[in-house]
């Protein structure tokens, strides 16, 4: 019997259901982080802003209590971009992931690095920490001091992808202010590092959050390359579908796959969310003449909304005279109920995310 064909909008209810976006979940804060296979945080504030759109009765403590309790952790992670994981994923999959940090590191300093010991840098740079924390504008000239014939910055990014480290929160509101130290996470965890890698595991986990869908969608999402036998060693405990585009798609059998007319809310998703950015083709919540405008020259990725579960434009926040303003910017025109429903959405995040401000405004642009 043929593998089902699953439409777009199919394949973006599956999405939203896994991503916790069709409604908000009682589920508790770090079990949303194990369903979302982490939440990337090159900021300090877009992990805080992904929970309180998934998640009933949300505070800013729920998470902070979390991070400050070493049950989360803020580390280099997929993609080699810093992200938001729970220290139980941390551990179990941070050995999986070298491979990608290996490779970001290649890419960019393949010649200042040639002949380079890394071991002895990687070592070097652990002795330096010991159990203290450092910045890495700190780490690099202490580094630079015992590795003189070494480029500075490229002795710190070597250091940043091969020794495990985690970046160590501060009370400021948000967890982390923005020259936050880090610290070798085996010794600020007390815990050991997994040494093997759990690359099936992490493609079952990566498809409980972003399935059906592609070994070339998980390698976008990860960083990782070669995925396709590891799915096919797994054939026995997935099922398969295709899309649109006669693509096959991989899934986990119980996995849910909501009708395509399900009923889906206006949402707003923080910067760089999971939901954005977890699929090479990522028709079924972005369409392709938006998507190019999601990714700037920096590769900061804006905050956006969802109507009708697909993106339909970027939002802002600002606070001035004690005035919040959320300010929408709409990829087309729309509808007086859609507006009515996301500024109704959009106050409530302005009250949660500047809760000191008098005034709430919420501004179409």
């Amino acid at each position: 019997m043929p593998p089902e064909t699953l439409t777009t909008r199919e394949l973006n209810r599956a999405l939203l259901a896994r991503q916790l976006l069709l409604e908000r979940t009682t589920i508790s804060p770090l079990g949303a982080v194990n369903q979302l296979a982490g939440l990337q945080a090159q900021i300090a504030r877009p992990p805080f802003v992904a929970l309180w759109s998934r998640l009933k009765n949300f505070s800013r403590d729920d998470l902070y209590t979390l991070i400050t309790s070493k049950q989360v952790v803020r580390a280099t992670w997929l993609r080699a971009t810093i992200h938001l994981v729970s220290t139980s994923d941390f551990l179990t999959f941070r050995q999986t992931l070298q491979p990608v940090l290996s490779k970001a590191l290649g890419s960019i300093a393949r010649k200042e690095l040639d002949g380079v010991d890394f071991a002895e840098i990687v070592a070097g740079a652990r002795d330096l920490l010991g159990d203290n924390h450092l910045p890495f504008a700190e780490i690099r000239p202490l580094l630079q001091e015992r590795f003189p014939d070494t480029n500075h910055r490229m002795l710190g990014y070597l250091v940043r992808t091969h020794l495990p480290l985690v970046m160590v929160p501060s009370e400021d509101r948000w967890a982390w202010h923005a020259k936050a130290g880090f610290a070798v996470a085996d010794r600020w965890l007390d815990a050991e590092i997994y040494p093997a890698e759990h690359l099936p595991e992490l493609v079952k986990r990566y498809l409980a959050a972003f399935g059906p869908a592609t070994p070339g969608d998980m390698q976008t999402w990860s960083g990782l390359q070669g995925l396709k036998p590891i799915f096919e060693q797994l054939d026995d405990e997935l099922v398969t579908f295709k899309d649109e585009r006669k693509r096959a798609l991989y899934d986990l059998p119980d996995a849910p796959r909501p009708p395509a007319e399900t009923k889906v809310p206006v949402r707003y998703l923080a910067n760089f969310d999971n939901a954005i950015l977890g699929h090479q083709d990522r028709t079924r919540i972005v369409a392709d003449e938006h998507r190019k405008g999601l990714v700037s020259k920096n590769l900061m990725v804006p905050a956006t909304f969802l109507v009708d579960g697909f993106v339909a434009g970027t939002w802002k926040t600002d606070v001035k005279r004690k005035v919040a303003t959320l300010t929408l910017t709409p990829f087309g025109k729309l509808t007086k109920t859609t507006q009515k429903q996301l500024e109704r959405e959009g106050k409530k995040l302005l009250r949660w995310v500047e809760p000191e401000a008098k005034d709430y405004v919420v501004d179409f642009s």
